[in-house]
């Protein structure tokens, strides 16, 4: 026995080596006050479905819990996978993982499920969250025919997002992060592009907040540029304000489209700030020449992300990849909004390992399984067509198999947002950001291969516990500490008041 286990601190004695399992089940193949009043959005803490109470002060300093004999999956292969195996939390931090952990404080029973870290979303319009659906027959921007009369550009960032008031923002904001966090996603990087004021800066941060997530603010310009706003020059206000410390939740990016007069303001501001610099690169909305005149000028660099990428030459590609740039795909909306074909043989053949991202819910779901199922069928239409085109040609690409999508739902999205420090995998000194996936669910039992249970069979409806930094925020299939009745109030308030002062009629049953 251990004296420093026996007196209450657990010490790290497994080796991950021996005992790793890599191919284990066969895997191998705040804001304004404004913002908030009147809402009462959180109660103590909301009833948990199914009899046993979570770790009581989970995530706070000092506490400590045991998730006992999941099948984990840790998403590092210098911790390894384990059929049979436990994670040991303290306070915000992962102590240790492997078998037969001391318990201490109360354990969660992860027998029969899958343990693994959550998903991280490197690209998510958040704020659009009351116009859910609106646009799930509309393409990008309009293309002179019926079905793109209703398209992204005139109504979501023209007509909507000008009218949105600090409230709006607030409530939108925080009904996504809860949404997600629902769905796994433990961190998102929210573009946000509804920056009209201070305060509605000040709401948006708010709203991340307030979610308990963990978030990245992506300071992008005002939608339609609404007459007093103050980007990009507030960004350093905001950094000062609310991104000076490392040691919390939310970080802070700087959007700077390259499509918008003054681009490279913002791109020198993002810098000055010691900031990522991130920008959306659509070659069908003509977006080559400035991004090659970039390139051939050497201004990427590894504090560039880049999302879509769809379009781009050869050289201008090439030299994202030189700068050790980062590119995120959101494969579903790129092929239903016309961005262009989703550039996941490029990206891949460039030896650039992607993260995902689910972009607008106005068109499209926001959960990460859809992102991964996505990513990896594309790819493997390409490849499989190519094999059956030209018989299996030498040099042909390999196929993508779940793991690798796995690794681009956690720990690429991690590294791109540089925050594999902290988040993406369950690692022995990061921070717990953990998600526990029933795999006895209907539709997912008998488990025989984890990582293909996870890509292939599951969705939100498994997602049966969500932690971030150690705190539980989703127990037993409901979200904790948040009246949600009536934040849905407050969200179709806002969605009736958007409609209404953008001139929209509301039509549940519309065809475009």
């Amino acid at each position: 026995m251990c004296q420093l286990c026996d007196q209450g601190r657990p010490q790290y004695h497994f080796d991950p080596m021996r005992h790793s399992r890599r191919n284990f089940l066969k895997a191998g193949a705040v804001g304004t006050a404004a913002a908030a009043a009147g809402l009462g959005l959180f109660t103590e803490r909301a009833a948990a479905g199914g009899g046993d109470d979570p770790p009581a002060d989970s995530g706070r300093y000092g506490r400590r819990y045991v998730i006992q004999g999941g099948h984990v999956m840790s998403m590092d292969p210098n911790v390894g996978d384990f059929v049979q195996a436990d994670v040991l939390v303290d306070g915000k931090k992962i102590l240790a993982v492997g078998p037969h952990l001391p318990a201490y404080g109360t354990p969660i029973d992860a027998t029969g499920k899958i343990v693994m870290p959550g998903f991280i979303d490197t690209h998510h319009h958040q704020f659009e969250t009351a116009l859910r659906s609106f646009l799930a027959d509309g393409l990008l921007f309009n293309d002179g025919k019926p079905h793109g009369a209703i398209n992204y550009f005139d109504y979501i960032l023209g007509k909507f997002a000008p009218v949105y008031r600090p409230q709006d923002v607030y409530v939108n904001e925080l009904f996504g992060a809860l949404s997600q966090i629902d769905a796994g996603v433990t961190t998102v990087h929210d573009i946000s592009q509804i920056h009209h004021s201070p305060q509605h800066s000040d709401a948006a941060i708010k709203g991340l907040a307030d979610s308990g997530r963990r978030s990245v603010l992506g300071y992008f310009e005002s939608a339609g540029n609404v007459p007093g706003n103050q980007y990009p020059a507030d960004a350093a206000r905001i950094k000062a304000q609310y991104f000076a410390s490392d040691d919390q939740l939310l970080s802070m990016t700087m959007g700077a489209e390259i499509y918008l007069p003054g681009y490279a303001a913002a791109w020198a501001v993002g810098r000055q700030l010691g900031l990522q610099v991130v920008a959306h690169i659509v070659g069908s909305f003509g977006m080559g020449p400035t991004f090659d005149a970039l390139a051939a000028a050497n201004q990427f660099g590894p504090d560039n992300l880049f999302i879509h990428m769809t379009g781009m030459s050869d050289m201008s590609w090439q030299k994202v990849k030189d700068a050790g740039a980062n590119v995120s795909l959101a494969v579903p909306i790129e092929m239903n909004m016309r961005h262009g074909m989703p550039p996941i043989l490029k990206t891949l053949s460039l030896g650039i390992q992607p993260s995902l991202s689910v972009d607008v819910e106005c068109t499209l779901t926001a959960d990460m399984f859809s992102q991964m199922r996505g990513a990896m069928a594309l790819q493997k239409a390409f490849v499989n067509q190519l094999a059956l085109d030209q018989n299996n040609p030498p040099g042909l690409p390999e196929l993508l198999t779940t793991r690798d999508v796995l690794r681009f739902a956690t720990m690429e999205g991690a590294r791109d947002l540089r925050l594999d420090r902290k988040t993406g995998s369950l690692t022995p000194g990061k921070e717990a950001d953990i998600i526990i996936l029933d795999a006895e669910a209907i539709n997912v039992a008998p488990l025989n291969v984890v990582p293909g249970a996870v890509v292939s069979l599951m969705d939100r409806s498994d997602v049966e516990t969500v932690i971030v930094a150690g705190k539980v925020r989703k127990w037993k299939g409901r979200l904790l500490d948040v009246d949600l009745r009536r934040l849905r109030q407050q969200l179709q308030a806002s969605r009736d008041y958007v409609f209404n002062a953008a001139g929209i009629p509301q039509n549940l049953f519309r065809t475009n």
